[in-house]
């Protein structure tokens, strides 16, 4: 496998369980929708879960939340590697002028336009499937997720926050969650999705200073680029705004005082980015972005904890 000096220049590791384990034909695809690199799954699976354990106490009916996570994991693989594939057919032209991301599989050639999109319309309709398991609202609030997820990939050419469209995105399940728990929508999955949306701004800002001198010569915007050296302070208001809206949330869901306990070990997390990070060094802003499953895992486990109390 690449060593972390290498892997600072490119997002296609070499040596991995997809060139080792994988048949050759299917190893573009499973590039295609980041199986190699699944970050990008835990941060979206992880507000669903989020969700589904603040809507009710998994401890009451195991079973049925085992069946949830389970079919939420499966759902957010796929929704992840379809985001993806429009994703890179959307930028495969500039994807081949930026130094980490010209090995991928479309602007390489090792697949074509159109075999992204029948394999994006394999991924969708294995979605759809899971989709139908929950009830018709919920079938709803998922389908209208698409709307963002075709937006987000062209939202870089005409504004220097694409990441807000990311996070609203990316934090969808916070809501499909909810849904398919109750059957409804109220104030606490709003506040926890706008919530995860601070969380994103924040995430995504550090992980986009990966590609800011790219990005600024190939013509395309981010916050990174808005925000410029002024990153790190504006850390504290995304993580703080987060934190804030977390905590609001598991009060009207009436999770008990052990959900703050969690909540505060999870807010410890954020502190140390924002204090740490190094926008200069493109490693450290990876280590930091990939980080983020470890708050994803702590803010769970605060949620389950307010369960018990």
């Amino acid at each position: 496998m690449t060593t972390d000096a290498t892997q600072r220049h490119t997002d296609i590791p070499t040596g991995d369980w997809i060139d080792r384990l994988a048949p050759k034909p299917m190893q573009p695809y499973l590039r295609l929708m980041r199986l190699d690199r699944p970050i990008g799954t835990w941060l979206l699976l992880f507000p669903c879960w989020w969700s589904i354990s603040m809507a009710a106490s998994p401890f009451d009916e195991p079973l049925k939340a085992l069946w949830f996570f389970a079919l939420f994991g499966v759902g957010a693989v796929l929704m992840r590697g379809a985001g993806c594939v429009v994703n890179d057919l959307a930028d495969r032209d500039i994807d081949g002028k930026v130094e980490r991301t010209i090995g991928r599989p479309l602007p390489s050639g090792q697949v074509s336009p159109a075999q992204a999109l029948a394999f994006l319309a394999f991924l969708l309709a294995v979605g759809l499937v899971i989709l139908l398991q929950f009830n018709t609202f919920a079938v709803t609030v998922g389908a209208a997720s698409l709307i963002l997820v075709f937006i987000y990939p062209f939202a870089k050419r005409f504004t220097y926050w694409p990441q807000a469209v990311l996070g609203l995105t990316f934090n969808w399940g916070a809501l499909l969650g909810w849904a398919a728990v109750t059957g409804e929508l109220s104030l606490a999955p709003l506040l926890l999705y706008f919530g995860g949306w601070f969380w994103t701004m924040g995430y995504d800002t550090v992980y986009a200073h990966q590609d800011i001198e790219d990005d600024i010569i190939v013509g395309v915007k981010s916050s990174a680029i808005a925000l410029g050296d002024a990153t790190p302070k504006w850390l504290w208001v995304f993580y703080g705004a987060a934190i804030t809206l977390f905590g609001i949330a598991g009060t009207l869901a009436g999770l008990s005082v052990w959900f703050y306990i969690g909540l505060a070990a999870a807010a410890c997390h954020f502190i140390w980015q924002a204090a740490t990070v190094d926008i200069k060094n493109q490693q450290d802003c990876l280590t930091k972005f990939k980080s983020n499953r470890y708050f994803g895992a702590l803010m769970l486990i605060a949620v389950l904890l307010g369960q018990v109390g």
